[in-house]
């Protein structure tokens, strides 16, 4: 069958944590620093404050606590959620690991559940709070604000590279899976001309080959037979032979068909062909009783005539290669609108044929059934309880 192209995304597989890669190094190396120079910015800025000025324990404490969340940043991919939850806590005593805490947070948002980006994000409300009353702070709806502006902003750009990822991961995997399908694809088609050219060459070869062994049997059984019709029958062993070499070289000429060179398919057999199919049997010596009443046959599709011709030829060349003695019945009695019922029957053998028994696939009848199958009809083969094997095959046209 063939795949899906539908990707299912996994959110799973943003939270696993490989090896960190150059670019991880990069970018966590950028992030350290800038969390550090930010820090390091707001620390002066608190230093030189004058309207809310900090005490030296207080700018000593802030420095700890924003130098570790600095340092927490290098564990932000492993535990983003710890990192992010320190970040929050020191934050209440520390104005300088502002920044660290927000690209914690910014991380927490790409490897992490929207629950708990959203859980980390509603600590700062209480952070923000909390570090204007430990700092004194008198504009602290400014700073509520001001944290909650930064808060968002850092959520939003975590929530974006996460959706990017998820995009850039689903297209890698349906063109992974189109890939995949294209391939499938190939394979079927390839298998399914294995199939067809196998079929084929056991439709086309299996015939003509039996039809040799019938000419060749009938010289083994009558050596006393006269000059003349020796003669005649090489000539057909010869003839029979030869359409056998041509029609293996046509199919053969589709193995080795080349990129950009197309070979002609072999003609195929049609309703029409049918008497001629029985005529070469008879002539390698088989009794064939035939009756075929068809209406309009040229009118009938061909794939309905070749279904038809390759049922008889099955069946013949069967009869040829297990029940040379017998004499066989074809019957083609049909019309359009009320189908085509193909009849090939043979009393069963009462002993065996000296000599070697010609090989066989035993997957004749077996291909025959799945083309019957395949057109729509019904195929029957098998002893039918009278002491005749029977093969009758009903056909819509």
């Amino acid at each position: 069958m063939p795949v899906s192209l539908t990707a299912q995304f996994d959110p799973a597989l943003l939270d696993r944590v490989g090896p960190r890669t150059t670019r991880d190094w990069l970018v966590d190396t950028i992030g350290f620093l800038v969390a550090v120079t930010f820090g390091v910015l707001i620390l002066i800025q608190g230093v030189h404050d004058t309207v809310d000025p900090l005490t030296g324990s207080q700018l000593v404490i802030d420095a700890v606590c924003g130098a570790i969340s600095c340092l927490a940043l290098w564990w932000r991919r492993r535990w983003p959620l710890g990192v992010a939850l320190l970040c929050v806590v020191l934050g209440v005593f520390s104005a300088s690991a502002t920044i660290a805490g927000l690209l914690a947070l910014s991380s927490l948002a790409v490897h992490r559940s929207v629950r708990q980006v959203l859980f980390v994000a509603v600590l700062w409300i209480p952070q923000s709070i909390g570090y204007a009353i430990y700092s004194g702070r008198t504009d602290a709806p400014t700073v509520l604000l001001l944290a909650l502006a930064m808060v968002l902003a850092a959520t939003a750009w975590g929530m974006f590279v996460r959706a990017r990822r998820q995009l850039l991961h689903t297209l890698r995997e349906r063109a992974l899976r189109a890939e995949a399908d294209q391939l499938l694809h190939t394979e079927n088609a390839r298998q399914a001309e294995r199939t067809r050219i196998a079929r084929e060459m056991h439709d086309v070869l299996a015939h003509r080959i039996s039809l040799i062994t019938l000419h060749a049997g009938g010289l083994e059984v009558r050596p006393d037979q006269s000059t003349e019709k020796v003669r005649e029958t090489a000539v057909l062993l010869r003839s029979t032979a030869r359409q056998a070499l041509e029609e293996l070289r046509d199919v053969i000429g589709v193995l080795r068909e080349e990129p950009g060179h197309e070979v002609a398919a072999a003609p195929q057999p049609t309703l029409s062909d049918i008497p001629r199919l029985v005529e070469e049997t008879r002539q390698a010596g088989a009794k064939i009783d035939f009756e075929m009443w068809v209406d309009h046959v040229d009118t009938a599709p061909s794939a309905l005539g070749r279904d038809a011709y390759r049922i008889v030829q099955e069946a013949l060349t069967n009869i040829g290669k297990h029940a040379r003695d017998t004499a066989g019945r074809v019957r083609v009695r049909g019309a359009a609108g009320s189908g085509l019922h193909v009849s090939v029957s043979n009393p069963l053998p009462v002993h065996t044929h000296p000599g070697p028994a010609l090989p066989g696939s035993g997957a004749g009848l077996l291909g025959l059934q799945e083309r019957v199958t395949l057109a729509g009809g019904t195929l029957v083969h098998g002893p039918d309880g009278s002491g005749d094997f029977v093969v009758d095959a009903e056909l819509r046209w």
